[in-house]
């Protein structure tokens, strides 16, 4: 059981005791994230084993969980008392009974402050543009309520720093069409005192680069191939006025622009060359990858 935690005083014991109770035999983890209240001392006494992250930023707080703690099921959720922990039987029990490698919890908010206006349009607008992108998507690619495997949690090479770490998780699974599952969950609001450190504008344009970077490095055919398309079609309607003056005159009076279309022509045909080089390149990332997710067993076998 993994709870990051970034100066949530007022929420965390009762988080962990929310979480003690629903899962009775689990161990917490408390990840401090540069602190500067009494979390670590109330996750301690609240029975938590509180461990601290010097790098600010949730990406780097799950990549030192998931590297540091070994276990067969992890669960993951903000210490902010926003997420339900009376769910986490529930997603724990899919996770093994299904043999899945991730379980969403679904965010359902009743209460008016517990989800501002802005998130909602951003997560469906991001959750649109990642099911266009890459396929499928997931109801709320933005939860920080999660259940993983083993096998996920080891073959996943966490690169985000920030709060753009759940895109990359969801397109992780996405990638190595791992089997997952979502369950719907209540979405509290925080306790006074508490604060959102997810900023609207400046968060959801970082989530936004990391999804057009991560289209980039796993569609590069499609990508690069894009971009030569427009470019050849750019030259294309730049020629046909030297055409059409060609047929009739059999010259070419404006030699500058010819020189622009060949030179347009020449980066769209490397754009798609590049695109076919790197697909080779990603297909061999994502074998070894799959590789590595294949190397540990699936939840409930021995």
């Amino acid at each position: 059981m993994l709870l990051p935690c970034f100066n949530e005083e007022a929420a965390i014991a009762a988080t962990v005791a929310g979480f003690r109770a629903a899962l009775p035999g689990a161990v917490i983890y408390v990840y401090d994230n540069n602190s500067s209240d009494r979390t670590r001392e109330i996750a301690a006494g609240a029975g938590a084993v509180v461990r601290t992250e010097r790098q600010q930023g949730k990406g780097h707080v799950v990549r030192r969980m998931f590297a540091d703690i070994d276990a067969d099921v992890y669960l993951m959720a903000d210490g902010d008392l926003t997420y339900d922990p009376k769910a986490a039987p529930a997603m724990v029990d899919q996770l093994i009974a299904e043999q899945l490698d991730m379980v969403v919890g679904t965010r359902r908010h009743d209460a008016r402050d517990a989800y501002r206006g802005g998130h909602v349009l951003g997560n469906k607008l991001f959750t649109g543009l990642l099911s266009g992108l890459f396929g499928r998507s997931f109801s709320d690619i933005f939860s920080g309520y999660r259940v993983f495997s083993r096998r996920f949690v080891k073959s996943f090479p966490v690169l985000s720093s920030g709060f753009e770490i759940e895109t990359e998780i969801s397109v992780h699974a996405l990638e190595l069409r791992m089997p997952v599952g979502e369950v719907e969950t209540a979405y509290g609001a925080r306790p006074e005192g508490s604060h959102s450190k997810l900023s609207t504008y400046s968060d959801g344009w970082r989530i936004l680069k990391t999804i057009v970077t991560l289209y980039r490095i796993e569609r590069p055919v499609l990508f690069y191939g894009g971009i030569g398309a427009l470019l050849l079609a750019l030259a294309i309607v730049l020629s046909i006025p030297l055409v059409v003056t060609y047929v009739h005159t059999g010259l070419v009076p404006r030699v500058p622009t010819a020189i622009l279309v060949t030179g347009i022509t020449i980066v769209a045909v490397l754009c798609v060359f590049a695109g076919l080089i790197l697909d080779t390149v990603t297909r061999g990332r994502r074998e070894v990858r799959r590789l590595a997710y294949l190397a540990l067993t699936a939840p409930g076998q021995v």
